[in-house]
């Protein structure tokens, strides 16, 4: 067991936003390389970024919600890529936690472990002695190569039918598929993953249904405030700070510019000038901080009833998911803006807005942040109709 001091949400947000430059500095080469840099992992790393999520009792942060906000906020203006790959890391070290304790021991042993992994149980399992033997393909593994650990989802066959189960296997025992030459969240890495009779240990897997209803298999976590909340608000409040971070680069991007440059074909040497920046400026902004409201609400709703041990509702869970849909849609909305009015200069690859605008597409159709999915689930919950996913 490991004891460190716990830096405050201040020290994380300022270590956070002193990477900024760095993270911009190698976004180009992650893009090209269709993974982060090392030297980017490894100042995450010695900034304490990776033990945000990670138990107290191997020197991890146990971070509320509202740090994660904020310290996604600053990952995300630097570089959307590292930003989406740091908060499915969050998330992953996050759901380790609700494994059994003795599977604790082992995965954290390093404090600063990444762990890969993914929801859709496209896996088959089958018991043998001591155990699972699991043969599957992973799509969409963000940070795959710098991960230790991966985490799994199956289907498990019983005497009822199906189970759905989420396990764990070091990443060394499954294929690489190098696929990812996409558009957007290029730097992420986010490659399949595939194994073919697999062996995982009794323990290192655990029912799915059980997780969303905060059955969780770990008993030295269970007091731990971090660990008081359902998997979506868990998912949700690692998510959202990113896209607000990469709104506001957007804005950066484009006030930087916007003195600099004409508008073509106008009278209007400065396009700082015109009354239709300004317009363009003030709906993006509000947008933008129209999203952070959303994100802020849900980090609250996370921690309050975290630390009140209060139960969740379901209209609050389909909140969650609502709420990280909602972000997607406005930043979207407020960076389209910006890069709308950035001009034909824009659409070269040297140019920051135009990433941003690859990457929060991509984050936006994530099949968890769907804004029309998303809002339609909370419409049917607050109709009184029963969701139509199990993940809420």
């Amino acid at each position: 067991m490991q004891s460190t001091a716990i830096p405050t949400r201040a020290e994380l947000v300022e270590r956070a936003r002193g990477l900024v430059p760095m993270l911009r500095e190698h976004a180009a080469r992650a893009e090209h390389k269709a993974r982060l840099t090392d030297e980017v992992v490894a100042a995450l790393t010695e900034a304490g970024i990776f033990r945000m999520r990670t138990p107290a009792r191997f020197g991890g942060y146990e971070c509320d919600a509202a740090t994660l906000i904020d310290v996604g906020i600053e990952l995300g203006r630097g570089d959307g890529s590292v930003a989406f790959d740091v908060a499915a890391w969050w998330i992953m070290s996050w759901n380790v936690g609700l494994f059994p304790d003795e599977v604790q021991d082992v995965v954290f042993a390093d404090p600063d472990v990444r762990i890969c992994g993914t929801l859709a149980p496209t896996a088959t399992a089958e018991p043998t002695t001591g155990g699972l033997r699991v043969t599957g393909t992973w799509a969409f593994n963000s940070g795959a190569a710098h991960s230790s650990w991966k985490v799994f989802s199956a289907i498990l066959p019983t005497d009822d039918g199906a189970l759905p189960i989420m396990g764990l296997v070091p990443s060394a025992e499954l294929d690489v598929v190098e696929d990812w030459d996409v558009s957007g969240l290029r730097g992420t890495g986010s490659v399949t993953l595939s194994g073919h009779d697999v062996f995982v240990p009794e323990g290192r897997y655990i029912p799915i249904p059980a997780l969303l209803q905060q059955q969780y298999a770990s008993k030295r976590n269970a007091e731990s405030t971090m660990y008081r909340a359902p998997v979506v608000g868990a998912v949700g409040a690692a998510t959202c700070g990113k896209l607000i971070g990469l709104a506001r680069a957007a804005q950066e991007d484009f006030l930087e510019r916007v003195a600099k440059r004409p508008i073509t074909n106008t009278s209007y040497e400065r396009q700082i000038d015109a009354p239709v920046t300004h317009l363009q400026v003030a709906e993006a902004t509000l947008k933008t901080d129209e999203a952070e409201h959303h994100a802020r609400k849900l980090a609250a709703m996370v921690d309050g009833k975290a630390g009140a041990g209060q139960e969740w509702t379901l209209q609050e869970r389909a909140y969650a998911r609502v709420a990280v849909g909602r972000v997607c849609q406005l930043t979207a909305e407020a960076v389209d803006l910006l890069a709308g009015a950035s001009g034909a200069s824009s659409i070269y690859a040297d140019q920051l807005i135009q990433r941003i605008r690859r990457d929060i597409q991509a984050i936006t159709i994530h099949a968890l942040n769907l804004p029309s999915t998303n809002l339609e689930l909370y419409g049917r919950v607050l109709c009184g109709l029963e969701p139509n996913t199990f993940f809420v």
